[in-house]
């Protein structure tokens, strides 16, 4: 798949908010986590890539879908497609 600028911008934004799990990255853009890691790596300064890693890796209970509480499924808030026009928010 290859991915638009817009794309890897939206990526970029999932993955610093810490309720999206590499789960609903997966899900929207084929990507796994350690394809997110190189993307990040690839497309950030070197110190917002470490404090990016040191977020992601400090609330990887958040990341991980399997990882959090029971009942918290959701990744995304009631306004998200207007703000980033996510593909499947109306699901």
């Amino acid at each position: 798949m290859e991915l638009t600028s817009i794309d890897i911008d939206r990526i970029i934004e999932m993955a610093w908010e810490d309720r999206t799990t590499f789960d609903a990255i997966k899900t929207q853009y084929g990507l796994s986590e350690q394809e997110v890691i190189a993307l990040m790596r690839k497309h950030l300064k070197k110190n917002s890539w470490l404090l990016w890693r040191k977020r992601a890796h400090t609330r990887g209970r958040l990341k991980h879908a399997a990882k959090r509480r029971e009942g918290v499924n959701r990744f995304k808030c009631k306004l998200q497609r207007q703000i980033s026009h996510n593909k499947i928010s109306k699901r």
